[in-house]
């Protein structure tokens, strides 16, 4: 079975004399369902919903120019001064997208006075979503893959991809792909069905997975589509979240027994705390909310002095003395 071979450069389609990069396409594409992931999850730990495009507006921008960023400085073919010229031909880090994203994440919690942990949960299923659609513009572009397969029984897809040249090479863009999809239907049930305390669960895996899975793919890709001269600086990056995501997951475990009394909820007597509040509403809705609530202090007010009001009557049903 063989599949078809990759365009080589970047393939595109033209519209209006504008060149649309189906790699763009694919990665859009994948911005738009993590967004609706977000919202569901944001609906589902009462947050408000209106609050996404919030959030999509503070992450994309940094998270853009970290993973530019991050590229320019760790790929030895690429000179910083190309960070703009170069930007449409390709080049962009995952890892430098998260670390630019996890600012963004910063400046909205601080803008809407949230929990850092709680929005995290609910935006990383959505970012492992769209890392793992976003692989497949490694496919078009074709690039990210393996090394060569000499023996013509493997030569098949999705083990392997046939390129350009000639040459079948192990898919690793596909294999990456794959295991992102499992950490996101795992992490997504996780947020919809835990809804006991701590904070922090799915951030520690989304770092744990997506780390583990890059420390393991990055030293087997072609050795053109590794970043750093001399240190594999993806792997080393990985290796971090991987770890970190285990000592978050540890350390949140131990806050939460420390403060709760067990490791998840909380023991007998103490309450059972839950990772959907306290409830979070939007200006408009808070302004609707306490308009609401005069009226109904107001109306509730008209008809105690109403009632006041006819207590003080005099009473033309008294018997009355004769005269």
């Amino acid at each position: 079975m063989h599949s078809s071979a990759l365009a080589s450069g970047n393939p595109h389609f033209t519209i209006f004399g504008f060149e649309i990069y189906y790699y763009a396409v694919i990665i859009v594409a994948g911005i738009i369902l993590a967004t609706i992931v977000v919202a569901l999850l944001f609906k589902r730990r009462n947050i408000p919903v209106d609050w996404t495009l919030d959030l999509l507006l503070c992450i994309l921008p940094l998270g853009i120019i970290g993973a530019r960023t991050f590229y320019v400085v760790t790929d030895p073919s690429t000179d910083i001064s190309e960070w703009l010229t170069g930007f449409r031909d390709g080049g962009l880090s995952i890892i430098g997208g998260v670390c630019g994203g996890a600012l963004g994440v910063v400046l909205f919690c601080l803008i809407h006075k949230i929990n850092f942990l709680r929005v995290a949960d609910c935006l990383l299923p959505g970012v492992i979503l769209a890392q793992g659609i976003g692989r497949w513009g490694n496919f078009v572009n074709q690039e990210v893959y393996g090394p060569e397969i000499t023996n013509e029984a493997l030569q098949w897809f999705p083990l392997g991809v046939h390129l350009d040249n000639g040459e079948w090479h192990y898919a690793f863009f596909f294999y990456e792909s794959v295991l992102n999809l499992i950490i996101f239907a795992l992490l997504f049930t996780l947020m919809w069905k835990f809804m006991k305390k701590p904070h922090g669960l799915a951030t520690a895996g989304y770092f744990f997975g997506y780390g583990t899975v890059r420390s393991i793919m990055e030293p087997l890709r072609d050795s053109s589509f590794i970043l750093g001269k001399n240190v594999p600086i993806s792997q080393v990056f990985a290796l971090i979240m991987a770890v970190g995501g285990v000592v978050l997951f540890l350390a949140i475990l131990f806050i939460n027994r420390k403060k709760y009394g067990c490791c998840f909820g909380a023991a007998e007597g103490m309450g059972e705390p839950l990772a959907i509040q306290p409830i979070y509403y939007t200006r408009e809705q808070r302004k609707k909310m306490e308009e609401e609530r005069l009226a109904k202090q107001n109306a509730a007010k008209a008809a105690a002095e109403k009632k006041n009001a006819a207590g003080s009557e005099p009473d033309d049903t008294r018997p009355r003395d004769k005269e």
